[in-house]
């Protein structure tokens, strides 16, 4: 994100398809959302990403137990 950060400031742009919350949480990012309604833009903490990362970050054993429940 550095390296991506210095091109930035030199009117780089970049088109990147990730599953990366840290990546799209990079400051001022379209967020572009594909879904059976289309694409939409939407905010960073509304992705599925974010939350599913934030959920795990906060109780990873909640987490682990709702993964492994059908075990």
């Amino acid at each position: 994100m550095a390296r991506m950060h210095q091109l930035i400031k030199q009117n780089s742009q970049f088109i990147i398809a990730t599953h990366s919350p840290i990546l799209m949480a990079y400051p001022d990012a379209l967020i572009y959302q594909f879904g059976s309604d289309g694409v939409t833009l939407v905010d960073y903490k509304s992705t599925e990403h974010f939350k599913i990362t934030r959920d795990f970050l906060s109780n990873p054993k909640r987490m682990l137990d709702m993964l492994f429940e059908d075990e």
